[in-house]
């Protein structure tokens, strides 16, 4: 849908410029080249943390698979990052996957699997989604089946798995600085960063309602 930049531009009037200046900085971050999911995680403050990791290297889309265990998000952890990240909900793990191969998206578990790369050569030229499950049993066997390739992070410790948080913020530090320092078209389009800006501004706006309704009222007279 075409951004009214006129209605864009007026609402930015609200802002301050410090908050507009910090706007244009991280959408220039911003990517949809990689997104993250994560599957029926049991503990509220993972999906939180993992939220959060989203936002602090530039994951514009998280993807929250409910179907067992449907929660709210913890605010406090989020730190915010859920007023900055775009949430998405799903209550099968089936609709998830068609959803993001249909963006074009290779599906990645993260997971010991024997066929897994690690990080380090990982191909980061494909749009990827990487996919974390549970704390106890880990990924489902749809997504291990349905998946294109896997990803796994080297540990050399008695400990054999990481919190699925800490995971997600490893991989997702690692495989954005390199898909910086790369070629790869990773940035938003023009247009999608008009969209973005016009989400971000709107939700910056305690009485949005009223100055849309104001805006509208005044274009017809």
């Amino acid at each position: 849908m075409a951004i009214d930049e006129n209605l864009l531009h007026y609402l930015e009037g609200f802002l301050t410029e410090r908050r507009r200046d910090l706007f244009t900085k991280v959408l220039a971050n911003r990517t949809r080249h990689f997104t993250i999911a994560v599957e029926d995680v049991y503990q509220l403050h993972n999906t939180s943390a993992v939220l959060r990791s989203c936002d602090v290297f530039g994951i514009q889309d998280c993807h929250v698979i409910e179907e067992v265990n449907s929660r709210k998000m913890d605010r406090e952890i989020a730190m915010g990052a859920q007023k900055w990240v775009s949430v998405k909900r799903y209550n099968h793990v089936s609709n998830c996957i068609t959803h993001l191969k249909k963006e074009g998206y290779q599906i990645i578990a993260t997971s010991p699997h024997e066929k897994s790369t690690t990080l380090t050569d990982f191909d980061i030229g494909k749009k990827s989604a990487f996919f974390f499950g549970r704390e106890t049993e880990g990924l489902s066997d749809e997504v291990l089946n349905k998946a294109d390739g896997f990803l796994h992070i080297p540990m050399v410790g008695f400990t054999e798995s990481l919190n699925i948080s800490v995971s997600a913020a490893i991989t997702l530090q690692h495989v954005t600085e390199r898909l910086r320092k790369s070629e790869v078209k990773w940035q938003f389009s023009e247009e999608e960063m008009l969209e973005q800006r016009m989400q971000w501004v709107q939700k910056s706006i305690k009485s949005i309602d009223q100055i849309l309704e104001q805006y509208q009222g005044d274009k017809k007279s």
